[in-house]
C-alpha cells in the first residue's frame, strides 16, 4: 500500500472535491476512501481503479471510478437543471451533500468486491454478509460523515425503497440507475438501439 493514499484519492476525485465548500466534509470523504481501501483485499488504489463497478453485469470496461464520476456528474447536472428550469423549486438542494454523497454512494463496493486471484473479481465474504450500502455507511460513519450523507449511501439502491430520503439521495439514485440499467438491458438484449 502506497504511503500517499490520501493524495492519490484527492487526485482521482479532484474535480469534484474542489466543489465541496466544507473542508470538514471534503476530509471525511477522503478518509472514508482511505478506510475502505485499507480494509479491502486490494493492495492499493492502483488496484481499486481497475475494479469494475459491478459484478452483476458485463461492465464493458467501465470501472468503479468511471461509474462514481459519471453518477456524480449526472446527479449534479440534474440538480442544476432543476434549479435553472423550475421557477418555484419547493426544496433546497445542498450541493456539498450531493457531491459528497455521490462520491461515496458505492464506497462499500471496495469491501463488497475483491480480486479472485485469476485476473477477475468476485463477491467478498463481507459482500456476502452486507451489500455495499450497508458496509458503506459503516465506513463513512467511522470517517465522520454526517447522517445526511449516510442517508444517501444507505438509500441510493434497493435498500432505500420506501425509506425517507433527503432530496440529494433521489438525484443520486436516478443517476446511479441511469448508468447501470442500460448495461443490464444491453446484455439481456432488451435495449432498443438504432
Amino acid at each position: 500500500m502506497k504511503k500517499n493514499l490520501k493524495k492519490e484519492i484527492e487526485k482521482i476525485f479532484k474535480e469534484w472535491l474542489m466543489k465541496i465548500e466544507s473542508k470538514k466534509l471534503k476530509e471525511s470523504v477522503i478518509k472514508t476512501y482511505e478506510i475502505a481501501i485499507k480494509r479491502s483485499k486490494f493492495r492499493g488504489i492502483e488496484e481499486v481503479v481497475k475494479m469494475p463497478f459491478s459484478i452483476l453485469t458485463d461492465c464493458r470496461g467501465i470501472t468503479f471510478i468511471d461509474h462514481t464520476l459519471a453518477v456524480t456528474s449526472g446527479a449534479y447536472h440534474l440538480a442544476k437543471a432543476q434549479e435553472k428550469y423550475f421557477k418555484n423549486l419547493p426544496y433546497k438542494i445542498n450541493f456539498d451533500r450531493l457531491i459528497a454523497g455521490a462520491l461515496l454512494h458505492d464506497v462499500g463496493k471496495i469491501l463488497e468486491i475483491e480480486p479472485d486471484g485469476k485476473g477477475g473479481y468476485r463477491k467478498s465474504r463481507n459482500g456476502k454478509l452486507l451489500r455495499h450500502p450497508m458496509s458503506g455507511i459503516v465506513i463513512a460513519s467511522e470517517a465522520g460523515v454526517p447522517d445526511e450523507i449516510l442517508n444517501i449511501i444507505a438509500c441510493h439502491a434497493k435498500e432505500g425503497e420506501g425509506a425517507p430520503k433527503i432530496v440529494e439521495t433521489i438525484f443520486i439514485h436516478q443517476a446511479d440507475f441511469a448508468t447501470f440499467d442500460p448495461l443490464v438491458m444491453f446484455e439481456k438484449g432488451i435495449l432498443i438501439g438504432d
